[in-house]
């Protein structure tokens, strides 16, 4: 194991990365504080050091484009970072817009302004949920460029209309009565045709086929979702890595990705009881396509703290305590170890018992009740099989989300949070 106080302290996290072109950082909560800082300092080394290409998290396309257009400097995107993340309005609100990504974002600013446009480092989002906004995004663009086109985009949007932005109430009809599958897959057949000659900048074509994808797929992951198995998961992990893939093609053959997405994702699923329920994620799905030399898996996990989330669908974020782990699970074993920060290298560990045998795991979403550690929460797992590292924080606090009214909707003391 390898004790962590500070950037440097991740060297032997890089040396162990080697040739990898794929890095997926995960973490076990949509909230704490600490995996959004540890994230970004190791992005950091890896873009510095290693020459990555860009970032693509779990969050919504059309919002993070607006990232990338940031970090990017382009000259309609705006100065400001926080007007930038203010866009970020559909719940889970503090995924990204939160004072970490804030920092981030200054960072990677800074950090592509000096470069040609070509090799500036870019922000994306992998997620598939933002059909309605996906398709406003190219009919604002499209009546620019390609007013026919727009047209096609529009016809979709009538077709989903009676819905007004229901996702479910869209997939109960689209079982029996009516779909819009035909119309979104005209859309996208007709935006792959035309991608290489819409103007404006580099990205933009690209841009546009996305936003044309993620109909076509998130009108298949809202039918999914009235199915009684996992099929909806499998359809937004499947959309995600399609867009990885997408993206580094996009960036050449040279292309090296940042991937942060919870523990869920990014852990190979077929070390889980998520293989025996036959669900699949990206981290496996990298791993199958590319090969696992070619992709490196990072876990993160915490003892006890505090995290941000809701306690229902749609609830108001607040912040809650993380319970001491539960006896018997990889953080309860971590912590009596040792209660030091440190990372694991699983290449280095050999056939230790503890990361080689099935444990529990603990993962907590967007929706948490920390009463319900003692039932659920936890993920069966074969540690060194999910992933080739691991992080472990031993206390964790809680992340910083924009508009935070409990704390006075202020910018923390502590920001940008450097070590």
């Amino acid at each position: 194991m390898h004790y962590l106080n500070s950037a440097q302290d991740l060297t032997p996290l890089l040396d162990d990365i080697g040739e990898a072109s794929i890095v997926m950082l995960g973490e076990a909560s949509h909230g704490t504080h600490e995996y959004y800082t540890w994230r970004t300092a190791i992005s950091k080394r890896l873009i510095e050091e290693k020459g990555f290409s860009f970032i693509a998290v779990e969050g919504d396309w059309p919002d993070c484009y607006k990232i990338n257009r940031f970090v990017k400097g382009y000259t309609d995107a705006g100065s400001e970072v926080l007007d930038v993340l203010h866009h970020f309005d559909r719940w889970p609100t503090w995924m990204w817009g939160n004072w970490e990504v804030a920092a981030l974002a200054d960072w990677l600013r800074q950090h592509n302004s000096p470069k040609a446009a070509n090799n500036k480092v870019g922000f994306y989002g992998l997620d598939v949920y933002s059909l309605w906004d996906s398709m406003r995004e190219m009919v604002t663009y499209l009546e620019k460029e390609d007013p026919q086109t727009a047209q096609t985009v529009k016809q979709a949007i009538r077709c989903f209309q009676p819905y007004e932005d229901n996702e479910h109430a869209y997939a109960r009809v689209s079982l029996t009565e009516h779909s819009c599958r035909d119309k979104v897959l005209a859309l996208l057949k007709e935006v792959r045709s035309k991608a290489q000659y819409l103007d404006g900048d580099r990205e933009a074509g690209f841009n546009t086929e996305q936003n044309a994808l993620i109909a076509v797929n998130a009108e298949k992951y809202y039918r999914s979702m009235m199915g009684f198995d996992n099929e909806s998961w499998n359809v937004r992990d499947t959309h995600m890595m399609e867009t990885l893939h997408r993206l580094m093609q996009f960036h050449g053959p040279q292309a090296k990705a940042i991937v942060w997405e919870h523990n869920t994702h990014i852990g190979d699923a077929r070390a889980t009881s998520m293989k025996s329920a036959g669900m699949i994620n990206i981290g496996q799905l990298a791993r199958q396509q590319y090969g696992p030399e070619k992709v490196y898996l990072i876990g993160f996990g915490s003892y006890a703290g505090s995290v941000i989330a809701g306690d229902a669908w749609g609830a108001p974020m607040q912040e809650l305590e993380v319970p001491e782990a539960r006896t018997g699970s990889i953080e309860y074993e971590l912590h009596q170890q040792s209660s030091k920060d440190r990372f694991i290298l699983f290449s280095q560990e050999g056939d230790n018992n503890l990361y080689s045998q099935r444990i529990p795991h603990r993962a907590i979403g967007v929706v948490y009740d920390p009463d319900r550690e003692k039932y659920g929460n936890y993920v069966p797992t074969i540690m060194s099989q999910r992933y080739d590292a691991f992080v472990y924080i031993d206390e964790t606090t809680a992340l910083h989300p924009l508009g935070y009214p409990e704390r006075g909707h202020k910018m923390p003391e502590t920001y940008p949070f450097g070590f």
